[in-house]
């Protein structure tokens, strides 16, 4: 009896492992071709340490400066989350459609309401400025400050002033 017990324990757990053994090797293969490429990247890589190698590298430029002084405009960062976030909803605009032959109606009640979504949140973005490249504001500034340079360079200093009376 109670070897008929431990066989059948013995089944079910060969059974439960075997479900595992794919993956498991698939995992361990995977593993296995990282460690091997590493290894023999490592064996036929030139190693010829310089110390421009350690520099950060800025598109052909020397660098400047230390790399936290310099500060990004979030817009940048916006714009590519804008894109991602559309280009991602965009992508799930084809299961839906695939999706709604087999599911009908309240499918495409679903689909409408993920892309009035998609509407509200471009029209957000839209209005608050995000899509444009460089805001009013900045362009404002922009003119602004030739406008600002001419006139400092305009004005006469006193000692100027007083040499062009004289003359």
């Amino acid at each position: 009896m109670r070897s008929a017990a431990r066989a059948a324990e013995a089944a079910v757990f060969s059974n439960f492992m075997g479900e595992y053994l794919g993956p498991l090797v698939a995992f361990a293969v995977g593993v296995l071709f990282v460690v091997v490429t590493l290894f023999v990247s490592s064996l036929v890589r030139p190693s010829l340490p310089l110390s421009s190698k350690s520099q950060p590298y800025e598109c052909g430029e020397n660098p400047v400066g230390n790399a936290w002084g310099v500060q990004f405009n979030i817009r940048f960062y916006v714009f590519a989350l804008v894109f991602l976030i559309f280009d991602v909803e965009a992508v799930m605009l084809l299961p839906w459609a695939l999706a709604y032959v087999d599911v009908g109606p309240g499918a495409l009640v679903a689909g409408l309401i993920f892309i009035g979504m998609l509407v509200l949140g471009l029209a957000d973005v839209w209005v608050k400025g995000d899509l444009e490249w460089v805001r009013e504001e900045d362009r404002r500034a922009l003119k602004a400050r030739p406008a600002a340079a001419a006139a400092a360079s305009s004005a006469k200093s006193p000692a100027e002033a007083a040499s062009g009376a004289s003359a």
